[in-house]
């Protein structure tokens, strides 16, 4: 006899990864909204609020707490969605430390609008790139995340097993945007 929480949902159902997705709300929303379309129904998805909007003050200790305990707790990982104007947004800054100081997973996705350098390298925020470079943090880009159902699973569990050791959070906090 199978027991059932919900119609159509067994007791024994697996529970959705939590993961967090920071992006520049003004100019990233379509991509943001193309990722939850995407992998909403596989994962949980941290509920899109507007950190600007939903804490209202200017000192970053309290809103780097605040984003460590109402957003980061409970998830797995952190997903920092990299457009043209990413690097400059001082919440996704906060919002890449709080990952790192609770050690959590995080992950780099390069979309189609990033910022090109002559050299051909991208223009990521500063405390993902270190953390690229120091191998903690895993980066991707946006084809190669949505045309493959199985690359997003592979990250996540990348990202959460990678050694706390490698972690790169001594950054000055960013106080305002570019």
């Amino acid at each position: 006899m199978n027991t059932f929480l919900f119609p159509g949902m067994p007791i024994n159902a697996p529970a959705k990864r939590s993961i967090f997705v920071s992006y520049h709300h003004g100019g990233d929303r379509s991509h943001y909204d193309a990722f939850s379309r995407l992998f909403t129904a596989r994962y949980e998805l941290i509920y899109d609020n507007s950190v600007e909007r939903e804490i209202d003050s200017d000192d970053p200790e309290y809103v780097i707490r605040k984003i460590r305990e109402e957003y980061i707790t409970g998830s797995s990982c952190t997903i920092v969605l990299c457009g043209a104007q990413t690097s400059w947004r001082k919440f996704v800054d906060w919002e890449i430390k709080a990952t790192l100081d609770k050690e959590h997973g995080l992950i780099g996705v390069n979309l189609p609008s990033i910022s090109t350098l002559p050299d051909g390298k991208f223009v990521v925020p500063d405390r993902l790139y270190d953390n690229i470079q120091s191998g903690y943090a895993v980066y991707t880009t946006w084809e190669d995340l949505t045309t493959d159902s199985n690359r997003l699973p592979t990250l996540i569990e990348l990202a959460s097993n990678r050694r706390k050791q490698l972690i790169q959070n001594h950054r000055e906090l960013r106080t305002r945007n570019g």
